[in-house]
């Protein structure tokens, strides 16, 4: 068995703002095993700024894994804990070598028979581009769209307000996506604000990393929270169960580049029914590489709610995919 990595520039065909900054590009690794004449490939999808293996000795371990490439899955498993991305990418390229094509999880999705429900995302912006953005997904047939808010809360709320003049909760699931841009203050006056709107939930009011103040606002919220940074980094799993007890979320948000991959998420997920959180699983602006082996995987975890995985469209330069969006439902086309 020998494996390569290669890095690779997605641009977004236009810039994407969330409460971080603004993005124009997004930096990606692929790794590729080969053995006897068969391939498969994965994508480490590292997300810079936001990953917990953004760290300069990033690409040295990507050479260190195509070098040791031939060593025990618990092995390499050890060794890549602190790389979730790595991993995640090593996932799929071995059940790529194992499935062939363009496979990473056989089901009646990659049969081209089921569909994934998605959720339409709605990238910051000034208000004329938001409601451009929220046009289009209606006129596509979205049940469900989720908005980037946490930059100026008066426009954003006021967009929220218009759409919920238009079309009742019964017509149009709303969330919000906070990404850490609120205060524990702002956040309970934002949350109130929310209820009246009937919006199904907001991610990440607060920054990562305040326990027990997240842990305040989920036990008194009016409006449902998800938890999605503050999974990130969490890697031992008794600390993902004291994560969850401690702050006890109404849903987790699951990005296998950034939770330590499928695997990763499949303890996320256990835990998470333990305790009765809701959980679904969005992509992490992969390319269509990554996007495709995570389309496949959710469809296998059969969650009814609508997924985030509609960011195949967002860069000038993505590969060809299988993967085909008509309205809000993903389709896998099998040749």
């Amino acid at each position: 068995m020998k494996a390569k990595y290669s890095r690779y520039l997605l641009q977004f065909k236009r810039p994407s703002g969330t409460s971080r900054g603004v993005l124009h590009e997004k930096e990606t690794f692929f790794l590729e095993i080969s053995e006897n004449g068969k391939k498969g490939i994965g994508e480490c999808a590292v997300f810079r700024g936001l990953s917990f293996d953004d760290r300069p000795d990033y690409e040295e371990k990507l050479q260190w894994l195509c070098e040791n490439i031939q060593k025990d899955y618990e092995f390499l498993k050890q060794a890549l804990k602190e790389f979730p991305s790595i991993w995640f990418g090593y996932e799929q390229a071995v059940l790529n070598l194992k499935n062939g094509g363009n496979l990473y999880f056989p089901s009646e999705f990659t049969d081209g028979k089921s569909p994934i429900v998605i959720n339409g995302l709605i990238w910051m912006g000034d208000v004329n581009y938001m409601e451009e953005q929220i046009q289009d997904k209606l006129e596509n047939g979205f049940h469900c769209i989720k908005l980037k808010i946490g930059v100026d809360w008066k426009a954003e709320h006021e967009v929220l307000e218009k759409l919920r003049q238009k079309f009742s909760k019964e017509t149009l699931e709303l969330r919000v996506d906070a990404n850490g841009g609120f205060t524990k203050e702002e956040s309970k006056i934002v949350l109130q604000q929310l209820a009246d709107l009937h919006i199904h939930s907001i991610e990440q009011p607060l920054k990562a990393g305040n326990w027990n103040d997240m842990a305040e606002l989920c036990a008194e919220t009016p409006t449902p929270i998800a938890l999605d940074e503050e999974l990130i980094g969490i890697i031992d799993f008794k600390q993902k169960k004291k994560l969850l007890e401690t702050i006890n979320p109404q849903y987790i948000i699951l990005k296998p580049a950034l939770v330590g991959g499928f695997m990763g998420c499949d303890e996320w997920i256990s835990l998470s029914e333990e305790q009765n959180i809701g959980w679904w699983i969005t992509s992490a602006l992969e390319s269509n590489i990554g996007l495709n082996a995570i389309a496949q995987y959710t469809f296998i975890k059969k969650n009814p709610m609508p997924q985030g995985l509609g960011t195949g469209s967002l860069f000038v330069n993505n590969f060809e995919s299988n993967l085909d969006l008509k309205g809000e439902l993903l389709y896998f086309k099998a040749y």
